[in-house]
């Protein structure tokens, strides 16, 4: 039995070799919101082949790292993870428990919250910690987790908060968070758990014969400079001028929601709540309204150049520059500008 309660967990992915990007991101966030509560910041590692996998966690921050190092746990299936965390979790009683929201993320994490009624707020683009106060009852909450995402299709910012139940839970996309070092030299505690303790002989039920994964070959999170386009393009013929212009200055194309709803480019490349995060050092907007669940992927970029054909544009008012016209005038003189210049 763990009698060490009430401190911030992250669950960490682990894929064959590495820790997935988005857990080291909660990780570097954990590690903030710990220290405003005053708690220890945990990770717990599921797989297979960890090894010193804490030598890795532990300068994000990590405190304490939980390993479940055993055959049966990778590649990743639904019940045996879930058991380990449900069964931890009722032992030692976080107060706060953080995920990716990967496809591993979105399985686990309903699962997990819907087994200790706790509750869970999916696509946080921000996490925060303060008081609340019951409007109807007059209570009032000290220290609780602010899960701040857009809703109503992106017309307002929701600030959710889970007063009563426990741990409170939120997922939040790979690179929403920025992941940094927080101390290079920490060494955290390591418990390792035998999976037998937590996971029942018929929850392996499932067993995985075969796998294939298909890396994709879009990587515009990489990229450091995007041309992004919307629904304000046009057509799909008219994202050919971007595919030009992205090509003529080394960069990729992204794309709003809308855009790719339509069918003009493919889902890789959105960018958005929906998409992708990004934080290019270029990223020219073309055609883009800027609704908040577009903003919500690039507001990070270095420097914004926003190109509309409707100066009041809310992507205007978070752009560097601002070129007023329209997208299939503007682009082909960026275009043969760029190219003159670049010989």
């Amino acid at each position: 039995m763990i009698n060490d309660k009430n401190n911030l967990i992250v669950y960490c992915e682990w894929d064959e070799d590495h820790v997935a990007d988005v857990s080291l991101e909660l990780l570097t966030k954990g590690r903030v919101l710990a220290d405003r509560l005053g708690v220890k910041l945990e990770a717990i590692v599921i797989g297979n082949n960890l090894g010193d996998i804490e030598k890795t966690l532990a300068p994000y921050g990590a405190d304490r790292v939980y390993k479940v190092d055993d055959p049966r746990m990778a590649p990743y299936t639904t019940n045996p993870h879930a058991a380990v965390l449900i069964n931890l979790f009722r032992q030692t009683e976080p107060q706060i428990c953080l995920m990716g929201a990967t496809c591993i993320g979105r399985d686990l994490g309903p699962r997990v919250s819907s087994c200790l009624h706790s509750g869970l707020t999916a696509d946080c683009t921000a996490l925060e910690i303060g008081d609340h106060t019951d409007a109807k009852t007059g209570q009032s909450y000290s220290d609780l987790l602010y899960q701040i995402r857009p809703a109503f299709g992106g017309n307002i910012v929701a600030t959710i908060v889970n007063p009563e139940c426990r741990p409170q839970m939120a997922t939040v996309r790979e690179g929403v968070m920025k992941k940094e070092i927080s101390t290079p030299d920490k060494i955290a505690e390591v418990i390792n758990l035998k999976v037998d303790d937590f996971v029942k002989p018929e929850d392996f039920v499932v067993e995985i014969i075969d796998r294939h994964i298909e890396k994709s070959k879009i990587n515009i999170k990489a990229a450091p400079i995007i041309v992004a386009g919307g629904y304000g393009v046009g057509s799909k013929e008219n994202f050919d001028m971007l595919f030009t212009l992205a090509e003529t200055l080394g960069g990729e194309v992204g794309a709003t929601r809308a855009a790719v709803d339509a069918g003009w480019v493919e889902h890789a490349r959105q960018i958005g709540q929906t998409g992708t995060t990004v934080r290019p050092k270029l990223y020219i907007a073309c055609g883009i309204s800027g609704q908040i669940q577009h903003i919500a992927g690039m507001q990070d970029s270095s420097i914004i150049i926003s190109i509309n054909n409707d100066p009041n544009a809310p992507i205007n008012a978070i752009a560097d520059y601002v070129i007023t016209g329209n997208v299939e005038d503007v682009v082909p003189k960026l275009i043969k500008y760029y190219k003159k210049n670049s010989k």
